[in-house]
């Protein structure tokens, strides 16, 4: 028994050596629901969370999440009812195979949802990197800060009320837009347009912003996010931290 107790308390000393802390905040005057997804194709580690939770307004919660995390996303789901019918149809927008806790291996979020990804890094040589992405549109403000002086990336911009009238919503029920879609969202064409950088448009030279409809409404009031698949060549869309910092990070909502 003592044994067992020594063994435990030494993996719980090793996994703490080897986590970041993140903490995700409701600063909105509402409930969202707060979802995490990993593409288990790319990496096996997973934060010490649950893929899905109730965050009432101006809370917050804090968890640790392994260094070598990768290809990992963060959103928000809103107007969510899990009473019935549990699953992607359960919110307004940004909802999940699982219903609240999204199922780990198919439960992404519904579009329109702003995303925050990171891919972290246990060699020094190769920084973390982390984004706010609007490829999949938008539904809500958000901020990706840290404890170290990395860039911050963000989306604090309402992109809803003034989103181009062929993509703006879902709307709630008093008919105000919670969300913005995508122009690949919209697109009648998916599988073969530069909207989606999709077919013969599946390239950073075949599919430059001048080809994405409304690039600029996005990326103009978004600067420090990704507001198409392609945006790298902006400067301001992908965002790196020396891993050797070890930065912890905030995910704010409504910033």
């Amino acid at each position: 028994m003592s044994k067992l107790i020594v063994v435990g308390a030494l993996l719980t000393s090793i996994s703490a050596a080897t986590a970041r802390t993140f903490t995700v905040k409701n600063a909105c005057p509402f409930t969202i629901w707060p979802a995490i997804f990993t593409d288990l194709n790319v990496g096996s580690a997973v934060p010490n969370f649950a893929t899905g939770w109730e965050a009432a307004a101006f809370t917050q919660v804090s968890f640790s999440v392994p260094d070598n995390w990768r290809s990992g996303r963060m959103w928000a789901r809103r107007d969510c009812d899990f009473s019935s019918n549990p699953g992607p149809n359960s919110c307004l927008d940004g909802g999940c195979n699982g219903g609240l806790v999204c199922d780990p291996h198919t439960g992404t979020g519904v579009p329109p949802a702003s995303l925050a990804e990171w891919t972290l890094s246990t060699d020094p040589n190769i920084p973390d990197n982390y984004d706010v992405s609007l490829v999949d549109g938008y539904n809500l403000p958000l901020r990706i800060t840290n404890n170290v002086g990395c860039p911050v990336a963000d989306c604090p911009v309402d992109l809803g009320p003034n989103c181009p009238a062929n993509q703006k919503g879902p709307f709630d029920s008093v008919g105000f837009p919670v969300g913005c879609k995508s122009a690949c969202l919209v697109d009648p064409n998916p599988t073969n347009s530069p909207n989606c950088c999709s077919g013969q448009f599946n390239t950073p030279a075949t599919c430059p912003p001048s080809g994405v409809a409304n690039y600029h409404y996005f990326k103009d009031n978004c600067p420090n996010a990704y507001a198409y698949a392609f945006d790298e060549s902006s400067g301001t869309a992908l965002w790196t931290c020396p891993s050797n910092l070890r930065a912890d990070y905030t995910l704010t909502f409504c910033p």
